[in-house]
């Protein structure tokens, strides 16, 4: 898998940046730009991200989902992505190598961006136009979340597709200790708070071992 190096956080980013930063190829790199520019023309019509942000996109939103790439378990297959919205981090995530990735998303709108985001990118993603609890179980390698729900709620989501070896990345702002507390009451895992690479207030969440507590 891609190694995602250390850059200071904050500081803007563009796409020859972001492509000597992670190693990627020049199919890779392109690839992402291809969905970068659909974003930046769908975002006028669709509310996807916020608009703020389209200036720094490279480090708001690809490197933002690129740094989970060297956080997920080893030799990772199957990866699901709940709330995936605009494919962050899930598409990006595809497209950087991860073989098996279901991004779920229920909003019709944001659907329609996902199936082009996935054509033109050439991407082999199986997307679910429906609520995370909707979808039937499967055991997933990974399972990842952007911005989606409160941890509580959020792992609650999740449970249908955590396995033994499981491995949950949630990418979080500066409050996620008090949701951690929060959600210990109801579950048990050994969790790690990673600091954003992107974002100097943002935090990623890694919890192995999830389970309902009993």
């Amino acid at each position: 898998m891609i190694e995602v190096n250390q850059r200071p956080t904050g500081t803007r980013l563009g796409q020859s940046g972001f492509t000597s930063l992670t190693n990627v190829s020049r199919e890779t790199s392109e690839r992402l730009g291809q969905y970068v520019s659909l974003l930046i023309r769908w975002n006028a019509r669709i509310n996807l991200v916020g608009a703020n942000t389209l200036g720094d996109v490279w480090r708001r939103h690809i490197l933002d989902s690129a740094q989970l790439l060297p956080l997920l378990p080893a030799n990772t297959q199957t990866l699901i992505d709940l709330g995936s919205g605009a494919g962050l981090p899930g598409l990006i995530l595809a497209i950087m190598g991860v073989p098996d990735v279901h991004l779920v998303e229920s909003d019709q709108r944001k659907a329609v961006f996902l199936r082009e985001a996935i054509r033109i990118t050439n991407s082999r993603v199986s997307l679910h136009v429906q609520r995370a609890e909707k979808l039937g179980p499967f055991v997933a390698d990974a399972i990842v979340a952007r911005a989606c729900a409160p941890l509580p709620e959020l792992l609650g989501y999740a449970a249908p597709f955590i396995g033994v070896h499981s491995v949950c990345l949630f990418l979080k702002g500066a409050q996620v200790e008090p949701e951690l507390i929060a959600a210990l009451k109801d579950w048990t895992m050994t969790p790690q708070i990673i600091p954003s690479r992107t974002d100097p207030t943002g935090r990623i969440l890694r919890l192995e071992g999830v389970a309902r507590a009993r």
